[in-house]
């Protein structure tokens, strides 16, 4: 199978698989093939690429004022005095200025002008995040990547009435047992721990791995809120659901639960974009 988009051809790696479509009792009421995009072959390089890229546009370019250091009236005293010519403060003669004075201007300070994001191509970008939404139904991938979970297909598909008729987290945690999931809350649970270094005083002390992804249809239903609160969770919407919450650490094939109608809109949103009749 394939299609042709301006002068690529994309070929798809399987027939997507018929996954079953759970209830909010966490018994199976249907089934759904998944949509092509779950087909394409797993782009590792391009993933790490778009992740990166993703990364590297949310950092906060930094820089030193140019003449941090350099507010001074030292100046070197010559030569024949028999010390260092560095400059010196006159009168007083403590060496300033230079970067190895106490005060003194950094060697190579950071520079605001410096390039930080990592560019890269509309339509590699679009493949990557397809190629890594395709690596979400792949079980080795899932595995590979550390989750836990005794679940038979991936990702798991819920009837849309999930969104609105689970309102409280023990309803949650129920039905997240019933489909073998809650196993993989509870590795992020236990694994999280406090962060080395200065950032655990900087209001980010614990470090909590990821678990599972939701993708629903919408993001401030009773649901979403309730799930957003377990250790490792993300939510997102089908438009809106990119490679840093799909592969995140550039590493595909993340644990993902789909709504029967965010299922979908993710048809739509790259079906129509890599696959055109």
């Amino acid at each position: 199978m394939g299609s042709l988009v301006g002068s690529t051809i994309f070929l798809l790696a399987r027939e997507p698989a018929v996954v079953p479509v759970y209830s909010q009792s966490g018994e199976k009421a249907d089934e759904v093939r998944l949509p092509k995009v779950f087909g394409l072959p797993v782009r590792v390089d391009l993933i790490r690429r778009a992740f990166f890229s993703e990364f590297t546009a949310r950092l906060q370019p930094k820089g030193r004022d140019p003449l941090a250091g350099k507010r001074t009236t030292a100046r070197s005293f010559g030569v024949g005095l028999g010390i260092a010519r560095v400059p010196r403060i006159p009168g007083l003669g403590r060496a300033a200025f230079i970067n190895s004075a106490v005060g003194g201007h950094l060697a190579h300070p950071p520079r605001p002008e410096k390039r930080i994001h990592e560019e890269v191509n509309k339509k590699e970008k679009k493949l990557a995040t397809a190629s890594a939404l395709a690596a979400t139904s792949i079980k080795d991938f899932v595995l590979r990547r550390g989750h836990v979970f005794s679940a038979e297909h991936v990702p798991v598909i819920l009837v849309d009435e999930v969104e609105q008729s689970i309102t409280k987290a023990r309803e949650a945690r129920e039905l997240l047992e019933k489909l073998g999931l809650w196993s993989d809350i509870e590795r992020a649970k236990e694994r999280t721990r406090i962060r080395a270094g200065k950032g655990k005083r900087r209001g980010r002390r614990y470090v909590t791995p990821k678990s599972i992804l939701f993708i629903l249809s919408n993001h401030k239903s009773p649901f979403a809120q309730i799930v957003k609160s377990f250790p490792g969770v993300d939510v997102a919407e089908p438009w809106s659901v990119n490679v840093l919450q799909l592969a995140p650490g550039a590493v595909p094939g993340r644990l993902t639960v789909i709504t029967r109608t965010a299922l979908e809109e993710l048809s739509k949103r790259f079906d129509n974009i890599i696959f055109k009749a």
